[in-house]
């Protein structure tokens, strides 16, 4: 089986080159590599052209783009992979063999936050026992699905924020995912910038707030301020 990493991007001039050259081995294998941009302003889609087999604009929002890659996507499974995210080593062997196995449809890795601070180790097991215990997957996790299925579901629910989310209920109405225990790294960034404590009270309150049907648009706000 083949897997289409659809990856979208926003102003990743830093980072891409990085995130891009360690897909190297999956491209190597077959699998291809598609980058969405949502309006970059600096060099990410120059930098980014010799490292992905497509890349396309399309308007601003992680969900947005991510339909766009998935439409365009030739792999029987969608890999959706954040900027500033690193797979595991044989990532392609893991999703293939482990979805063959488990007879699963869709799936996400743990994941491991790339600061050193003490907090982040607890976040991260948090992030991956609640991920298990509600059968939900975050962005950071590197959401997996196979393409019929997200095909038949209508792909990504077109909202500003907790688009993983909205993924993730509809997604475990058709089984539950697969956890791979192996890790991506993804970076902490946006804990460290924000400050750890601000951080998770944020990320609580925006999913509380989505659990009790408060508009995605407004919650976008606080997120991106």
């Amino acid at each position: 089986m083949s897997i289409s990493i659809i990856i979208p991007v926003l102003n990743e001039a830093p980072g891409i080159v990085q995130a891009l050259v360690a897909l190297g081995p999956l491209r190597q294998a077959g699998h291809e590599v598609i980058l969405i941009d949502g309006g970059s302003r600096d060099d990410t889609i120059l930098l980014s052209e010799a490292y992905a087999d497509q890349i396309i604009r399309a308007p601003r929002g992680r969900s947005v783009q991510m339909n766009a890659g998935a439409k365009l996507a030739g792999g029987e499974i969608l890999l959706f992979l954040h900027g500033d995210t690193f797979l595991p080593k044989g990532a392609d062997r893991l999703i293939i063999e482990g979805m063959d196995r488990k007879g699963t449809k869709w799936g996400r890795f743990d994941v491991t936050l790339s600061g050193v601070h003490l907090l982040l180790r607890l976040i991260e097991f948090l992030m991956n026992w609640r991920s298990r215990l509600f059968q939900i997957a975050t962005g950071d996790q590197a959401i997996f699905v196979k393409r019929d299925l997200f095909e038949a579901i209508g792909g990504f629910p077109e909202i500003d924020l907790m688009e993983d989310i909205a993924l993730s209920r509809i997604l475990k109405k058709h089984g539950r995912p697969l956890c791979l225990r192996q890790r991506v790294v993804t970076s902490s960034r946006r804990w460290e910038e924000k400050g750890l404590f601000r951080t998770i009270f944020l990320m609580w309150f925006l999913r509380l707030a989505y659990f009790f049907n408060i508009n995605p648009k407004r919650l976008a706000k606080l997120y991106y301020p």
